[in-house]
């Protein structure tokens, strides 16, 4: 259903104003972190890419939005938006805008890709890491600080820091030949953080185990942690406490998240030192 949409860049001012509003359908009305028509031009202007996919009458079914800019010597990009109709998400737009953005990236010589996404969220966990090929070896705690997103309200805005490799193998088996992960048989002999047990309709973490010092760990996130966040914020809070601290722990001990995992209960990062 999501290759019937052809990709391309943004053409008219009517589509810079649609990705505006297409921001604030998926994050929230009013939005405060929208990124406005001005800096999506410019951006476009000057290496980024904004970009989206149409249906036949014009209508918008999803956008990538980045920036192209220099760390410590080296272009690289940094991809600050992906968004996907609801009714449209888990069809694979949301791989190909991102096949686009490889293409077009690679095109232009630029071969790493950086970008942020909420730990707790395990969609987006399995298409960045499992179908992207992407791997996690930053955590940053409430990197944008309180938000008025009704998606990460409440909960703080935690974010993993993905690499993204372009030219790597890992991306071109799991991108460009469709053999999406997680790798089967990674997990075999791998420890778990922490524990999960199930009350009532809740999934809740027990506390983590900081002290290991195996090559391969677990650390489970919730099945939804915005069905959580509805039925109990406390709940939400707390898986917040408890993967944070498993997190940026082991990843600041040398340990990256490479794989996701769907369990029964809920799903759980491979992390690989």
């Amino acid at each position: 259903m999501g290759s019937h949409y052809p990709i391309r860049p943004f053409e008219t001012l009517e589509e810079f104003k649609e990705c505006v509003r297409f921001q604030e359908e998926t994050w929230g009305d009013g939005f405060s972190e929208r990124v406005a028509v001005a800096i999506l031009k410019v951006s476009e202007r000057l290496g980024g890419i904004a970009a989206g996919a149409f249906d036949d009458d014009g209508t918008m079914a999803g956008f990538v939005f980045g920036m192209t800019g220099l760390q410590a010597g080296e272009v690289i990009h940094w991809s600050d938006m992906l968004a996907v109709r609801p009714g449209l998400q888990d069809t694979g737009l949301g791989a190909r805008l991102k096949a686009y953005q490889r293409d077009t990236l690679l095109a232009m010589g630029i071969t790493r890709v950086h970008w942020t996404f909420d730990p707790l969220e395990s969609k987006n966990a399995h298409l960045n890491l499992n179908k992207l090929g992407a791997v996690a070896g930053e955590y940053v705690q409430d990197m944008y600080g309180q938000t008025d997103s009704p998606l990460h309200r409440g909960i703080g805005t935690d974010r993993f820091v993905p690499t993204w490799t372009l030219d790597s193998e890992r991306v071109t088996t799991r991108l460009v030949e469709g053999r999406t992960g997680p790798e089967a048989g990674a997990d075999e002999g791998a420890t778990r953080v922490f524990e999960v047990k199930s009350e009532g309709d809740l999934e809740l973490p027990g506390e983590p185990d900081l002290s290991l010092e195996g090559s391969r760990l677990l650390v489970p996130i919730p099945t939804s942690i915005q069905m959580i966040k509805d039925v109990s914020l406390d709940a939400a809070v707390r898986w917040r406490r408890v993967t944070r601290s498993a997190l940026s722990t082991y990843v600041e001990r040398g340990y990256e998240a490479r794989e996701l995992y769907r369990r029964p209960l809920g799903s759980e990062y491979l992390l690989c030192r």
